[in-house]
């Protein structure tokens, strides 16, 4: 009959109910440096067939995309993984995310609590509260994703990896007074 179900995507938020749940921590309250709060979310990444999954994290003082990894799966390796190359440039004060099976699973929290990172956890069905990755993936979609429709994995990683690139090393935003996120993540003041 030629009948197709149409979705927006796969849902990328649905916690175990077995997983503990941590406050949110951050109401009214601004990063102050670098390495003080840093976000961590999944989104999904269309392609021509199919999707791949972005998780990124990103420091909230300098909008620096500090670490993300490129998955086809949502398994929790690419997590853990962005996971480990964020605390290898900097450890945040408090790391927050959404309340997903991803961040409240025991292997991403003991690794915050390893390093001695505050958890905090977006109110459910609030992604206002970790408004500033949810505007980097505004970013992504818009000025790189949408534009480029990838055929496979290996172009999506591609356009991807150029884009974080240009996003974090020459792209000025208005917030930071027309600097790079990296200009100011990098800088000692």
């Amino acid at each position: 009959m030629g009948i197709h179900a149409i979705y927006p995507g796969p849902n990328l938020s649905k916690r175990s109910l077995a997983h503990k749940i941590y406050p949110y921590l951050l109401r009214n309250v601004t990063a102050q440096y670098p390495n003080h709060i840093f976000g961590i979310d999944i989104t999904y990444i269309r392609l021509t067939h199919g999707w791949m999954y972005l998780v990124a994290i990103l420091d909230w003082f300098s909008r620096y995309v500090v670490s993300w990894e490129l998955d086809q799966t949502l398994e929790m390796p690419f997590v853990l993984d962005a996971v480990d190359q964020a605390f290898m440039r900097g450890t945040p004060t408090i790391m927050n995310s959404d309340q997903g099976s991803h961040f409240t699973s025991p292997q991403y929290i003991q690794r915050l609590l390893k390093q001695n990172v505050q958890i905090s956890m977006d109110g459910k069905c609030r992604a206002i509260d970790n408004i500033f990755t949810e505007r980097l993936w505004r970013s992504i979609k818009y000025e790189e994703v949408y534009i480029h429709n990838y055929a496979n994995p290996r172009e999506a990683r591609a356009g991807i990896t150029a884009y974080l690139s240009h996003y974090n090393t020459t792209r000025p935003h208005q917030s930071l007074s027309y600097r790079t996120p990296a200009e100011v993540y990098h800088s000692k003041n």
